[in-house]
């Protein structure tokens, strides 16, 4: 369940970054066939759209007219991307926790997060915090994926 919890945290922070996880792992066979989707995800096309979502998603948050991630669509997506993600690195049979553990990381993540991204934005200005946060959150998702089971 740790996974679930901690691709939870990461989209509360980047709501794209862990679809685009999961369809590496996917692609790479360590998502169950029970998973629904699991199969879309792995095809090439699809998991190079969800790489480029989250790499998109990234350049957006550079901008001054980026919403604050708690913003209701905001927070539906992190809800929506976790709770796939969560379910996806869940073992099975524990799916549906892992998708709940990951959404209530993800929107306890996205008040934590903003606060501190705003504290750090007095500092350092929004865009060096942001591609901080994006270094942080991509290695985040990587050691995620390399996580045993």
């Amino acid at each position: 369940m740790i996974r679930s919890i901690l691709i939870g945290l990461i989209a509360g922070q980047r709501a794209m970054t862990p679809l685009s996880i999961v369809a590496g792992e996917s692609a790479k066979g360590r998502i169950g066939a029970d998973m629904p989707g699991a199969a879309l995800l792995s095809h090439p096309i699809v998991r190079a759209g969800a790489v480029t979502l989250a790499a998109a998603e990234m350049a957006g948050d550079k901008m001054k007219t980026a919403p604050d991630r708690t913003v209701i669509a905001g927070l539906t997506a992190r809800s929506l991307t976790s709770a796939f993600a969560g379910a996806a690195l869940a073992k099975p049979g524990q799916r549906r926790m892992g998708a709940a553990l990951a959404v209530a990381a993800a929107i306890a993540s996205s008040y934590a997060g903003l606060a501190l991204r705003k504290r750090a934005m007095q500092r350092f200005g929004q865009t060096a915090t942001g591609f901080v946060e994006d270094a942080a959150l991509v290695a985040g998702g990587l050691a995620v994926a390399n996580m045993r089971r």
